[in-house]
């Protein structure tokens, strides 16, 4: 593995890494931003929502889409910077979002308050389709979190962080989703079990997952089995494969502190950190 290096730090809870347009996205969930940095570590905050979470993705035509958790919105950033409302989801709580190819936005929800784990209730998956219509099209996902879609549109993956695996759908043509599995299973009840966050995908049909409790990232074949690993001294909360030729991995990072507590993580903790890897990603989100 190459070497790691910090591309930005200072932030609070970092998420959402996406490469696009030459400069890699990500949101500070602490300071309620979206931020674009390049590849020298020049930034930018190109929105501002008070919300937690707040994860991102890009529409087919370049506009970025900003999942505004605290009103149940997704919202549209126009070419002059403006956020216009996207598709109304409902009660609050969203989590993270991937788009296939025409337009279909796949967002999750937890179905508790991890600071109650008493009221647990499993999590699921709404599909705003580009028609402008919203609808639940999977269920019974115990913590949904990272998601992405294969390049060829056909198969949605979902990091389900308490039953340590990735699940997979099938996307049908109008964008529902069916043949529900397990895609890897991460060693669930095992000493070295994965807990999944943001995850991304690469051209062997590999994916990397970002891992909080277990500071590290990690490339898993369907499966399951371990590829390769990037040790971190901190939670790792997502990954995403870009950079001119996809090949730089960048993993967004921040000293965990638990669900319960006034911080999520430690202020000023938060990290961009970029390595080279061998494999160049594909898919979305």
């Amino acid at each position: 593995m190459a070497e790691v290096r910090t591309l930005l730090d200072g932030r609070g809870l970092v998420e959402s890494p996406r490469w696009h347009d030459d400069r890699l996205y990500f949101s500070d969930w602490t300071a309620g931003e979206v931020v674009a940095v390049d590849l020298e570590g020049r930034s930018e905050v190109v929105a501002r929502v008070e919300s937690l979470p707040l994860c991102t993705a890009f529409l087919p035509d370049g506009r970025l889409l900003v999942v505004d958790s605290a009103t149940g919105r997704l919202l549209r950033r126009e070419p002059d910077g403006t956020l216009a409302p996207h598709a109304e989801l409902g009660e609050p709580g969203w989590n993270d979002i991937a788009l296939d190819g025409r337009g279909n936005a796949y967002v999750n929800r937890l179905g508790w308050n991890p600071a109650e784990p008493d009221a647990f209730k499993p999590g699921f998956v709404h599909l705003a389709a580009a028609d402008g219509t919203v609808r639940q099209v999977a269920d019974d996902i115990a913590f949904p979190n990272g998601m992405a879609v294969t390049p060829d549109d056909s198969t949605l993956i979902v990091a389900d962080s308490h039953r340590h695996c990735l699940l997979a759908f099938d996307i049908d043509d109008n964008g529902d989703l069916s043949n529900r599995r397990v895609w890897a299973d991460l060693g669930e009840g095992t000493p070295d079990e994965g807990t999944p966050d943001g995850i991304c995908l690469d051209a062997e049909g590999a994916v990397w997952y970002a891992d909080v409790p277990n500071e590290r990232c990690v490339r898993v074949a369907e499966g399951g089995t371990v590829l390769d690993t990037v040790e971190l001294d901190r939670g790792g909360f997502a990954c995403a494969l870009g950079g001119p030729d996809g090949r730089s991995l960048f993993i967004v990072t921040a000293e965990f502190l638990g669900m319960t507590g006034k911080d999520l993580v430690t202020p000023g903790s938060g990290q961009v950190l970029v390595t080279r890897v061998d494999v160049p990603g594909v898919g979305r989100p």
